[in-house]
């Protein structure tokens, strides 16, 4: 299977069942769309459906579906940004508890919106760190 062989770092760190995920619309991408971005895009739209990142790996999610509104709105639509893989449509609470986890400061007196933007960086950051260590 292609997929396994071009399967991102995130993703290794991550359960199987995320791998996994990713390995098979991956594929099926590759052959609906050929070899690029596009293949890739469409399996980490996957993944976010079922899987939050958090730090430099993905977790399962406490209920299936989009993390964003790039993912909510599908192939063919405008492009929007997402958020790194962050649950940006979780509760506040949810976020916080994220937020608490990998120590992100000031997270008491954070908006939701806040507290997405600083998992989002906390998430590439722990990534970087897990890729140097490599």
């Amino acid at each position: 299977m292609p997929g396994r062989e071009d399967l991102p770092s995130t993703l290794l760190r991550s359960p199987r069942e995320a791998q996994d995920t990713w390995v098979a619309a991956h594929d099926s991408a590759l052959e609906t769309y050929g070899p690029g971005r596009r293949a890739a895009q469409t399996a980490f739209a996957a993944v976010k459906h079922s899987f939050e990142k958090v730090g430099d790996h993905w977790e399962p999610k406490e209920r299936r579906g989009p993390s964003d509104e790039q993912a909510a709105g599908g192939a063919g639509q405008r492009t929007k940004s997402t958020h790194g893989g962050v649950d940006a449509r979780a509760g506040k609470e949810h976020l916080y508890q994220r937020a608490r986890e990998l120590g992100i400061r000031g997270r008491s007196r954070m908006s939701k919106r806040q507290l997405v933007t600083a998992l989002e960086k906390a998430s590439r950051r722990e990534t970087a760190r897990a890729r140097q260590s490599r």
